[in-house]
């Protein structure tokens, strides 16, 4: 069909239109129409703060709280088809189909719109869901209009002929459309079934995170490949293009492909795992999370740091958590000579013991590394098994145990001292005042 041939049939249907919109039927229709809005908005302003203070109880499930509260939010919708249907079944039963042709094609758009609108709430990228809410609902109005076989037929001789295949405006359209849909369906099963892998115990974290990447991504090419070749796009026409645009993104992104090469190296090797703790140049924490592209560390401040794959392949990294959860530490002190060094070791062990994240299966010693210039020098080792908890505060509470087992002890913490010493004789200054004598006066 021809651009005028389409001009042609739309002047055709606004002539029906104008007739019917002339009827005197197509007023009372208007009206009841009118008033039903009215009165479904009125009556969702009483209940949907109702409903939607019981939603909020809703806890442990998101998808399915997002669903609601984007079904409360058109509780005036909801109402308003209600409405229209009863409306609808009693003018149906009591007059003519052709009296309330007007509310059903009312009834259909708000149905279609009620459903675009709460399927496009529950897309959580923005674009995405309005685009596609848009278009939806413009292809639900053309279908309840009588205009999708026009519309379809005008948009499928806006084509562009490469080669061998035929690219029309209309099979750009459904491919975008089911590409869109496949893969939002793909990103869901792919986060459900990672989910579900994350809660196995059998696998280890690093092929739980693994299996659940994999899955994800190839959900998300298989859906990408069925949407095109469903829509009657030949892939191999592609080929050449394909490869060209590879060749150029590979030059482009190789930080990006770095960075997912090292991701999965890592996973492979299970050098990291969520939750443990590590140290990276000066940013100690402990993960949270691997990603395709970076590694989710989170420190004792409670700072989120995202560090790209590849800096755990080409920096030096310390896992305080790989083979095992136990950490030493030392904490060094000075006492002053007049102690006793046998009975200074015995109290810093027993005060170190004391400490209640100190590691009790593994007693910490205390060994005499020094005679320094103004004190004995020790060095207490003791054990901890969780890392993550710090290890700064580990040290401070075990110095105050030592400073108040000291105390109690009578042990003294020497300080440096300094002595002065002057030699010579000091020397009177020289009187240069304004109003000095000369000499011989």
């Amino acid at each position: 069909m021809t651009l005028d041939s389409l001009i042609a049939a739309f002047q055709s249907w606004i002539a029906i239109v104008f007739s019917y919109l002339t009827a005197p039927w197509f007023a009372y229709q208007l009206a009841i129409i009118a008033v039903l809005f009215a009165v479904a908005k009125a009556l969702s302003l009483r209940v949907e703060p109702r409903l939607e203070a019981r939603a909020r109880e809703i806890q442990g499930h998101p998808s399915l709280l997002r669903v609601v509260i984007a079904l409360l939010r058109r509780v005036e919708w909801i109402l308003f088809s209600l409405f229209l249907f009863i409306a609808l079944t009693v003018m149906r039963a009591v007059t003519w189909p052709s009296r309330s042709h007007f509310i059903s094609v009312a009834l259909s758009l708000s149905l279609a719109w009620l459903f675009v609108s709460v399927l496009s709430r529950v897309i959580r990228n923005r674009l995405v869901a309005r685009t596609l809410s848009w278009l939806a609902w413009i292809y639900a109005a053309l279908v309840i209009l009588g205009f999708d076989d026009e519309a379809g037929t005008f948009l499928d001789n806006l084509a562009l002929p490469l080669g061998e295949m035929r690219l029309s405006a209309l099979l750009v359209l459904k491919a975008a459309l089911v590409l869109i849909a496949t893969v939002w369906l793909a990103v869901v099963a792919g986060r459900y079934l990672e989910e579900q892998v994350q809660k196995s115990e059998e696998l280890t974290p690093s092929i739980r995170v693994l299996v659940g990447k994999v899955a994800k991504f190839g959900l998300i090419l298989i859906a990408g490949t069925v949407a095109l070749s469903s829509v009657g796009i030949d892939l191999s026409a592609f080929t050449v293009f394909s490869g060209a645009v590879g060749l150029g993104i590979g030059f482009g992104l190789q930080k990006v492909i770095s960075n997912f090469i090292s991701g999965i190296i890592i996973l492979l090797d299970k050098s990291i795992k969520p939750g443990d703790t590590i140290s990276l140049e000066g940013t100690f924490g402990w993960i949270r999370e691997l990603r395709a592209r970076f590694v989710s560390v989170v420190t004792r401040d409670g700072r989120e740091y995202l560090i790209p794959n590849e800096d755990f392949i080409t920096h030096r990294v310390i896992n305080w958590s790989f083979s095992d959860d136990l950490v030493r530490l030392d904490v060094n002190f000075g006492v002053s000579y007049d102690s006793d060094p046998h009975e200074v070791s015995r109290l810093a062990i027993e005060a170190a013991s004391s400490v209640g994240r100190v590691e009790a299966t593994r007693r910490p010693v205390c060994w005499l590394t020094g005679f320094g210039d103004s004190s004995l020098d020790f060095v207490l080792r003791f054990w901890i098994h969780d890392p993550q908890q710090g290890l700064t505060n580990i040290r401070g509470k075990v110095l105050l145990a030592l400073w108040d087992t000291f105390k109690e002890n009578g042990i003294a913490i020497p300080y440096p001292h300094r002595e002065v010493i002057l030699k010579g004789h000091a020397r009177e200054p020289a009187d240069t005042g304004a109003f000095a004598q000369p000499p011989g006066d």
